[in-house]
């Protein structure tokens, strides 16, 4: 079995979000924090969708599907 190397580098450590965490004890400043870095996770992730859409568009016309 071949070994991947993207598992013999280090994992980036989370960016403090940890999805379903208790947050009760947070504040109003650290809710904050949290739904900005939350907000700039969805944009990161819509900007990736739209980059395979546009992948997946580019090769249907070059293939003409």
């Amino acid at each position: 079995m071949a070994i991947d190397p993207d598992e013999l580098l280090p994992r980036k450590k989370s960016a403090g979000v940890t999805l379903g965490e208790d947050i009760s004890a947070m504040s109003e400043f650290e809710l904050s924090a949290r739904i900005m870095a939350l907000e700039e996770e969805i944009a990161r992730c819509r900007h990736a969708i739209g980059a395979r859409q546009a992948t997946k568009s580019a090769a249907d016309t070059f293939f003409k599907r």
